[in-house]
């Protein structure tokens, strides 16, 4: 039976710097398509740590028109190079491209909805295009747009803000890049309990600025403990990430640890807020959302992101938005006008129409929830009955992040040794043809995360094919 309890707040930091499957071997499958082999597979660790950024210059030769050899400057800036790609982003794209040679592969790594856009969101682009609305866009996002968000954030929220308060961009991420851009200087520190989303510490970097990595315990379902948090607030601390409900854990900080963690940061200065609540409608009662910028003293410092891809499965619609301070938002804006300008005027109509749904997305956004909530009930009682196994229960968000350690130290005919998140991952590609993505990307190398962003009929055969590929193995473990 799966138990809550979780021994380790060792986090991990390897990187990743390859395609999800890189081995030059190859083999055959049976529509004889050439495919690298799964078990001899490996990722490369590209940690880099800030005292090692150094220039490399690496130089190449390149042949002129005349025959002339000219030595070509192929180095790349310090910054970027401390950045790893994302792996979850590099495990679909590659379980994608097997699905599409042929190799019947179960995708549940992508945070991404299965249900199409509701109906009349889509329409609202559809007619967009078709009343000619296809320019240019106020680089903040159009005034219709915000004004929506202003009247959502107010209502369902209870944050004020004027549309000069709001920046719309392509999607969420944008929206985060933007502020932790915005606000960090080099040598800031960022704040970032783990496990976390893998694209807040490479952010974070980006903007040269140092990411503190706060361990979080599975018997605490995974939320931040304030005495951590505030042992490690120093000068140098400048912006602290809260995501709820978590990607990846599913975690949502209940409104009482959220007020102990706001009177920590209430007693310092310089310390901002991001908080991310883009999965904010995908929760299970009795499970409640609160906005950290309604807490007494949080406006001031706090930029809330949120944006339109999770509830209201607009994912390829790139839309999201950030709200704060207006000096905050201002820089965030300025940013945005010498990077990509404004978001999509077509994606801004149909977010207008996706806030005219009714109080968080009406019926179509509830119907859309209670699926994933049947979906999480079927994989946390079918993962629970599985030796080994440890489960926080998420109650928001559609992921799964599962305990699987005592399956590590394994060692496998035909495959080799299982040591770790990541080749517990390519072991469950290799036999059951399941695509997840290793806790090391998130910060915790002793789990798993499953996205249960897919039907139920899928999720159970994929649950069979792993249950299939586990059974064989016996918990190196005691549990």
């Amino acid at each position: 039976m799966a138990i809550s309890l979780h021994n380790s707040t060792n986090i991990s930091r390897v990187g990743f710097a390859s395609p999800f499957l890189g081995s030059n071997s190859a083999s055959k499958v049976s529509i004889s398509v050439s495919l690298p082999s799964f078990s001899n597979l490996s990722f490369k660790s590209v940690e880099t740590s800030s005292q090692q950024l150094y220039r490399i210059s690496a130089m190449s030769k390149a042949e002129s028109s005349s025959s002339d050899q000219v030595k070509v400057d192929i180095s790349l800036s310090p910054r970027v190079n401390s950045v790893k790609p994302s792996k979850t982003v590099a495990i679909t794209d590659h379980a994608t491209a097997l699905a599409q040679a042929g190799v019947p592969v179960i995708r549940l790594a992508a945070g991404e909805p299965d249900f199409d856009t509701p109906a009349i969101i889509a329409e609202a682009g559809i007619n967009a295009i078709r009343e000619g609305y296809t320019r240019y866009s106020p680089n903040a996002g159009t005034l219709e747009l915000r004004t929506a968000i202003c009247h959502k954030l107010k209502e369902e929220n209870g944050i004020s803000y004027t549309p000069d308060q709001i920046v719309v961009s392509n999607g969420a991420k944008q929206s985060i890049l933007q502020a932790v851009l915005a606000v960090c200087s080099p040598g800031d520190e960022v704040i970032i309990p783990a496990p976390y989303w893998v694209s807040y510490p490479e952010m974070a970097r980006l903007a040269d600025a140092t990411p503190v990595i706060l361990p979080t315990l599975i018997s605490d379902n995974f939320l931040l403990d304030p005495e951590l948090l505030e042992s490690n607030i120093t000068e140098k601390s400048r912006l602290l990430i809260l995501c709820s409900p978590s990607n990846p854990t599913g975690s949502v900080y209940p409104k009482k640890l959220l007020e102990k963690i706001a009177e920590i940061v209430a007693k310092h200065p310089r310390l901002l807020v991001l908080s991310d609540e883009i999965y904010e409608h995908i929760i299970y009662a009795p499970a409640a959302h609160t906005s950290f910028a309604s807490l007494p003293g949080m406006w001031e410092r706090t930029l809330t992101v949120n944006g339109f891809s999770k509830a209201f499965a607009m994912t390829g619609w790139r839309l999201g938005y950030i709200a704060g301070p207006k000096n905050f938002i201002a820089a965030c804006n300025k940013i945005q006008s010498q990077s990509t300008s404004g978001a999509s005027s077509i994606a801004q109509k149909a977010g207008v129409a996706a806030l005219g749904l009714g109080y968080a997305g009406g019926e179509v956004v509830s119907t859309m929830v209670k699926a994933f909530r049947e979906r999480r009930d079927f994989l946390v009682k079918s993962f629970g009955e599985l030796e080994g196994v440890k489960i926080s229960e998420p109650q928001g968000a559609f992921y799964l992040f599962i305990d699987f350690s005592s399956y590590y130290r394994i060692e496998v005919e035909g495959f080799g040794k299982i040591e770790n998140s990541e080749s517990l991952c390519r072991y469950l590609l290799d036999k059951g043809q399941v695509a997840l993505v290793p806790g090391d990307a998130f910060g915790d190398d002793s789990c798993i995360r499953i996205s249960y962003a897919a039907s139920l009929t899928t999720l159970q055969a994929s649950f069979e094919r792993i249950k299939k590929a586990l059974i064989s193995l016996r918990p190196a473990v005691p549990v």
